[in-house]
């Protein structure tokens, strides 16, 4: 099997490193043609019905050429939906390796698991590739750094799947919060609940036939087949994935910062664990952090199997100030005063659910046609991966506080771990041989 380092090679030498997968069957499927981008989607099993949905919404600007997944049975069920949507038949690939061969593609987005997205994302951006990738942005805070240094590089457009980025009305609030209408906000409190079922214990059995699981693991160590990783539970494995706090919690932390306008915080606590089942799932079922900063305090709480609301929602994020709270969620927000009376409220007209596990909705099409109009027009990009992968990579030390049971000191430059030599072991990950990252 080709490597990814020998692929990356055999691109930067100009060399047909891998069989060239099917080209562009006519001239529509050149860039420029009707002034439309072409757009490689890759990781086809869940999310990426929201990226199809979201491409369909800016189709006078984008279309889909190509679609890539590892599981036959995916790919082709992806691919006639996507014909189905947009009218015309996407190439189906299953090594996105030969997408990036491709001349004609101008952007890929990627779904796919988590340990692929910053590895697949550098990938794209040494083939020349724009990139839209999903959160979490990466495995682990090495690779965060890692994918910020080569899109500063390779100079093409990365944006992150933080799509409350682009809700109208989280902009308009966030806005109003920064001119003062809460006086100087110092506390934000996120959270989200869901009531996921046991993942029960795996048994090693053979690869489904239409599954090429090398390529699944990609970068990941080399582990047998077990019956209950894909193709959605790998969230909960250490190797692949990086547990509710990335899956889900990156969105209102994301929103927290971004309200209160801090980056990196000085210290991280966090506390949980496995309390609902036992079974396969290596991360907690519940967490509870601190993120905390100078004059300032972002607390996240996640319950993976107990759908308790807050306020009547599953998700949201309270921002409290000197002079009242802002409670916003993907549903509109409400404005409260200092004694917990409401004052004014948005409703976006639409409700959204924790049980929904593709989420297609207005804000990813927004979200995409900023993507888009990035490309195109220089429109600045509203969660380009510089600002993305702070929430991200102060997530995943939340994890790592978790791991070694104790509160991390951090660099509020880089959010390094400072003085805790065992705790920065984690900080990056171990790679199947061949497949390491290089920028």
């Amino acid at each position: 099997m080709v490597t990814r380092r020998e692929f990356l090679d055999a691109l930067a030498i100009g060399a047909a490193g891998l069989a060239v997968g099917t080209t562009a069957k006519s001239y529509g499927q050149i860039l420029g043609s009707n002034d439309r981008l072409n757009f490689a989607v890759i990781g086809l099993n869940g999310r990426a019905y929201a990226h199809l949905a979201a491409l369909k919404a800016n189709r006078s600007a984008a279309r889909i050429s190509h679609v890539c997944d590892v599981d036959g049975t995916i790919l082709k069920k992806f691919a006639d939906r996507t014909q189905q949507e947009m009218g015309e038949a996407p190439v189906a690939e299953k090594d996105f390796r030969r997408i990036l061969e491709e001349k004609n593609v101008d952007a890929i987005t990627i779904a796919t698991p988590e340990h692929w997205h910053a590895p697949m994302a550098i990938a794209g951006l040494q083939a020349g590739k724009h990139v839209y990738v999903e959160k979490p942005c990466s495995h682990n805070p090495a690779e965060g750094e890692m994918l910020v240094q080569a899109q500063q590089k390779y100079r093409k457009l990365v944006q992150i799947g933080t799509q409350q980025r682009s809700s109208p009305h989280t902009i308009e609030i966030v806005e109003k919060i920064h001119a003062g209408i809460i006086g100087t906000p110092y506390f934000a409190k996120c959270w989200y609940a869901n009531t996921r079922k046991s993942i029960g214990t795996g048994k090693e059995v053979a690869v489904p036939p239409q599954l090429d699981w090398d390529l699944w693991q990609g970068p990941a160590p080399r582990r047998p087949y077990r019956d209950n990783v894909h193709p959605y539970n790998w969230h909960w494995f250490k190797i692949y994935g990086t547990g509710e706090t990335l899956n889900n919690g990156t969105h209102e932390v994301d929103v927290c910062r971004w309200a209160l306008g801090v980056d990196y915080p000085q210290r991280v606590t966090s506390s949980g664990g496995r309390y609902h089942f036992k079974d396969d799932w290596q991360f907690y079922d519940t967490l509870a952090t601190s993120f905390a900063y100078e004059d300032k305090m972002i607390s996240w709480e996640g319950k993976s199997c107990q759908g308790m609301k807050y306020y009547g929602r599953d998700r949201g994020s309270t921002i409290m100030g000197t002079t009242g709270t802002v409670l916003v969620d993907r549903d509109g927000y409400e404005i409260y005063d200092l004694k917990g009376n409401k004052t004014s409220e948005f409703k976006a007209g639409h409700t959204t659910s924790t049980a929904d596990l593709i989420g297609s909705d207005s804000m990813t099409d927004a979200h995409f046609m900023n993507f888009i109009a990035g490309i195109r027009k220089g429109e600045k990009l509203n969660a380009p991966i510089a600002v993305g992968n702070v929430a991200v990579t102060m997530l995943q030390l939340s994890n790592v506080a978790w791991e070694v049971k104790r509160e991390l000191q951090l660099d509020t430059k880089d959010g390094r771990i400072q003085g805790d030599t065992e705790a920065m072991k984690i900080w990056g990950r171990e790679y199947e041989k061949g497949w390491e990252l290089h920028v």
